[in-house]
């Protein structure tokens, strides 16, 4: 057939858009998140649609994959699912945003885990049931991502301080000045105010230099992350997830070898290998894509067997 499969990876800041053709080769398109994106299933569907159908340059979109920030539940996939028919006869499968992180090395359904602005981990069982961990915003959860550790920094430096701490330890001297704190007691207040979790989760960089810097404080917070991001496979696990393959990735665990490698550390040590464990550095479009293909393959598939059947 002589069209494309398109992948999406819908992010808070960014949308990247991958197309393969039936000879491998990949086109991309990266917007804007703000530029598009309404918050209306319908209308999102449309301008994703339009993009898709402008990569293809006049030949058919056989199917669409798309990885969505925000549809953090088999509801809102199928919110978004149903906006597509709505505007479109191609074929569309909607996930959330984590499952593209272990379908972009091939595990279709394994555990994805995303440790960047937030955190979560998502995973479906055979029967296609989704399962969600984490994933409830910094001031209350989001534990081991960027914004995550930030909180968690801000309290260990209180904690710290209360005890009779010294002002000129790395981790407090990183923070004070990364949040303009000019009094230990505005710690809470200023990390409130930050702007939201992007804005917060920017300062991370600061907790693994002061770590290099020789703060056990911060060596604490990242350890304390990484144990935290485990914690969420485990829930997974306690749910009744059937994966055995474990795929971490998001902008601050693949930036921070630190955070990685104790994440890979923790992993180990709670499940003994039971559950293979990798950090994928890529980008997650290519889940999307790989996705999209599992999802044409099955198309195609179910239309022979219907076309056999009828014979």
């Amino acid at each position: 057939m002589n069209g494309i499969t398109v992948g999406i990876d819908i992010g808070g800041t960014k949308t990247h858009l991958r197309a393969y053709d039936a000879d491998g080769h990949a086109e991309d398109l990266v917007v804007p998140s703000a530029d598009w994106r309404r918050r209306d299933w319908v209308e999102d569907a449309r301008a994703l649609t339009a993009f898709a159908e402008r990569m293809a340059d006049g030949r058919p979109v056989l199917t669409i994959a798309v990885g969505a920030h925000g549809c953090d539940n088999q509801a809102e996939c199928d919110a978004l699912e149903a906006g597509f028919r709505a505007v479109t006869a191609i074929p569309v499968k909607v996930v959330n945003d984590a499952e593209l992180i272990p379908a972009s090395i091939g595990q279709i359904n394994g555990i994805g885990v995303v440790a960047g602005t937030g955190s979560i981990a998502v995973t479906r069982n055979a029967d296609g049931r989704m399962l969600v961990a984490g994933g409830w915003g910094w001031v209350i959860g989001d534990e081991g991502s960027a914004a995550g550790l930030m909180r968690e920094a801000g309290r260990a430096v209180s904690l710290y301080l209360d005890c009779g701490g010294a002002l000129d330890e790395p981790l407090v001297k990183a923070l004070f000045t990364a949040l303009d704190i000019d009094n230990p007691a505005r710690i809470g207040s200023q990390i409130a105010s930050a702007g939201g979790a992007a804005a917060l989760g920017a300062h991370a960089p600061i907790i693994f230099a002061a770590a290099s810097a020789g703060s056990t404080i911060a060596q604490t917070v990242i350890a304390e992350g990484a144990g935290a991001l485990v914690d969420l496979v485990a829930r997974l696990k306690q749910l009744g997830a059937e994966a055995t393959a474990v795929v971490a990735g998001g902008g601050v665990i693949v930036a921070q070898p630190a955070l990685a490698q104790a994440f890979v550390e923790a992993m180990n040590a709670r499940f003994n290998g039971a559950l293979s464990v990798a950090i994928y550095p890529g980008p997650p479009v290519e889940g999307a894509c790989n996705i999209a293909k599992a999802f044409l393959a099955a198309q195609t598939a179910e239309i022979s067997g219907s076309l056999g059947r009828t014979a």
